[in-house]
């Protein structure tokens, strides 16, 4: 669980930083839909750059803690990034959080204490032979819902866009539990890390676009509702991940006071209160928030 923590710290502080980057790569004038070229031009800028070395350390203290616990406690500690990106915007940006807002950040807390206490060892089951390709069909998907959600009304297409995020980083959870082997010739022949390729970089590419247009609090809800659920499901039903003995109430309890607790601190998936580029200029706080 520290190392599902770390990665949340490391996460939720590098999501203020790429979100302050992201806002001010976009150019007056350019679409509402997904932007490749937004990742090359967000990429020049030092706090983009510093937000993809937090989310390099936060993957592998990820992968460890992929190793040693659920899937389920793992997600439900990464959405709680959240309630550290809700503390870093406001040490950091002087950004108030409201007394709501600070008992959010208290509930999530006291989920992933439940979550610690209920949740036994990770999964020893392989899954089924079809998960593996199932985890590219599940990325490939991914980019499609990008490119058909892209293309949506304002509201529609920050949901859109965070699911399909959210779904992109549940692809790579659950893409880490498949890799068993980690020697070059093993990673070839497992379907199982394309997908985890394939579905990261396509939850970045969402990730970014979403940050940069629409309303980021309904983006990073959706993100959210996209990390967890699915692939909570999948370790359990699939790959034997399960609870301490008669502790299955506490996990569910954890997961839910967790999940519920970032849901509502999600206006935090973006960084607010700080200059937002040209399209911030137009007085969009409004739609963001």
């Amino acid at each position: 669980m520290i190392c599902a923590l770390g990665a949340a710290l490391c996460y939720g502080t590098a999501s203020v930083l790429q979100a302050i980057a992201a806002r001010a790569a976009t150019r007056p004038g350019s679409g509402a839909g997904v932007d490749p070229a937004l990742l090359l031009r967000a990429a020049r800028q030092w706090r983009y750059a510093a937000g993809l070395a937090l989310d390099g350390l936060g993957f592998v203290l990820q992968i460890a803690a992929l190793r040693a616990l659920p899937i389920y406690a793992v997600g439900a500690a990464l959405a709680a990034s959240l309630a550290v990106t809700a503390v870093v915007a406001a040490r950091l940006l002087a950004v108030r959080l409201s007394a709501t807002e600070w008992a959010a950040v208290a509930t999530v807390c006291a989920g992933l204490g439940m979550l610690g206490l209920a949740s036994g060892v990770e999964g020893d089951r392989p899954g089924p032979d079809w998960l593996p390709w199932a985890t590219i069909a599940a990325a490939l998907g991914v980019l499609v819902l990008g490119a058909g959600g892209g293309r949506l009304p304002t509201r529609p297409r920050a949901l859109a866009l965070g699911l399909g995020a959210g779904f992109g980083f549940g692809v790579v959870e659950v893409a880490v539990r498949l890799v068993d082997e980690v020697s070059p010739g093993a990673l070839v022949r497992n379907p199982a890390a394309y997908g985890l390729l394939l579905g990261g970089a396509a939850a970045f590419l969402l990730l970014t676009s979403a940050l940069q247009r629409g309303s980021v609090t309904t983006a990073t809800a959706g993100m959210v509702l996209g990390e967890t659920v699915g692939p909570a499901l999948v370790g359990v039903v699939w790959l034997g991940d399960g609870t301490r003995a008669g502790l299955g109430w506490l996990a569910v309890t954890g997961f839910a006071v967790a999940v519920a607790g970032s849901l509502a601190l999600a206006r935090f998936g973006e960084a607010p209160g700080v200059e937002a580029g040209p399209e911030a200029e137009a007085g969009p706080e409004a739609d963001q928030l």
